[in-house]
């Protein structure tokens, strides 16, 4: 960490995560009239899509992708394309210790430097709230018939948050 913090060098902190998103509906609470009882359609469905996210907490930043897998493979398109998206800063990359995180072919470019957050403490990851907040607002109690859908959906959240509400939705007090 002490080569990346260069005297006047801006350094932006993003925070990473992967979630994985599908056609099996997430079914939660609904307000109704008492005594009525809310129903929910549901389909098994098995087909899934991964969302990418690095969140800079501090100024409401994100850059996501949506991907078929997790692994190694995706890992590396997603860092290419991040790289792309911010090219002349230096960044500090905070995700978990996933096995494709810290694979041996993983292609990290040179303008990021990787931090690993302690394992099994994904409550330490504020993006983890970002997951939270699209589960809650964008898919639950809703039958996606297609990933298309779902993409779709997923996508509107995105165009939906603002730099404010990214930062409320992913506030720590620790942080």
């Amino acid at each position: 960490m002490t080569e990346i913090r260069n005297a006047g060098e801006q350094v932006d902190v993003f925070f990473f995560d992967e979630a994985r998103f599908g056609l099996k509906p997430c079914v939660g609470r609904v307000l109704c009239r008492r005594g009525v009882k809310p129903v929910c359609e549901i389909k098994p469905g098995y087909s899934n899509l991964y969302a990418y996210s690095a969140v800079d907490v501090e100024n409401g930043t994100e850059f996501s992708l949506l991907l078929p897998k997790v692994n190694t493979e995706m890992m590396n398109i997603f860092l290419d394309y991040f790289r792309r998206a911010i090219p002349e800063h230096r960044v500090l990359l905070v995700m978990d210790q996933a096995g494709w995180h810290k694979s041996k072919s993983l292609k990290i470019p040179e303008n990021v430097e990787i931090v690993h957050l302690p394992p099994y403490s994904p409550e330490l990851n504020p993006v983890e709230r970002l997951w939270q907040w699209l589960r809650r607002n964008f898919t639950r109690n809703r039958l996606f018939e297609k990933l298309g859908q779902l993409e779709k959906s997923l996508s509107e959240a995105w165009n939906y948050l603002s730099t404010s509400a990214l930062r409320s939705i992913c506030r720590c007090s620790y942080l």
